[in-house]
C-alpha cells in the first residue's frame, strides 16, 4: 500500500468521481465537511481527563482513528481543490513556529507559547 498523501488523494479523487460527487467537492463544502468531522473527533475527547486521554482502550482509540482519518480525507481533499502542497505548506509553517518560538526560550519549560508573545 503506498502510504503517501498524493496517493491517498488520488484514492479518493477516485471515490469521488465514480460516485459523481465532484460537484460537491468545492472549497467550501469541503470546509465545512472537515469542520464536522472535527467536531466528531473533539466530541470522542470531551469529557475525558488528560490520563484518560493517553490510555484510551482500544474501542475508542479505533473510534478516534477513524475520526481523524475523516479530518485527513477532507483536508487532503481541500488542498488538492485549491491546488496547495499540502506537505510544504506544513513545512514552511514549521520553519515560521521554529522562527517564531525559538527553543531557548522554553527549554527550562515555564513559559507557554502566548506568554512567550507577551513577553516580547
Amino acid at each position: 500500500m503506498n502510504d503517501s498523501l498524493d496517493a491517498l488523494n488520488e484514492r479518493h479523487r477516485r471515490f469521488v468521481e465514480e460516485r459523481n460527487w465532484q460537484k460537491h467537492q468545492t472549497p467550501k463544502n469541503l470546509v465545512m465537511a472537515l469542520t464536522g468531522e472535527v467536531g466528531e473527533l473533539n466530541e470522542l475527547f470531551q469529557w475525558l481527563t488528560p490520563e484518560e486521554s493517553r490510555a484510551m482502550d482500544d474501542g475508542h482509540k479505533k473510534a478516534v482513528a477513524e475520526e481523524m482519518a475523516d479530518v485527513l480525507i477532507y483536508l487532503v481533499r481541500l488542498a488538492d481543490e485549491m491546488g496547495i502542497d499540502l506537505v510544504a505548506a506544513a513545512h514552511e509553517k514549521c520553519e515560521t513556529n521554529e522562527r517564531k518560538y525559538p527553543a531557548e526560550a522554553f527549554r527550562d519549560g515555564r513559559m507557554r507559547p502566548h506568554e512567550y508573545k507577551e513577553s516580547r
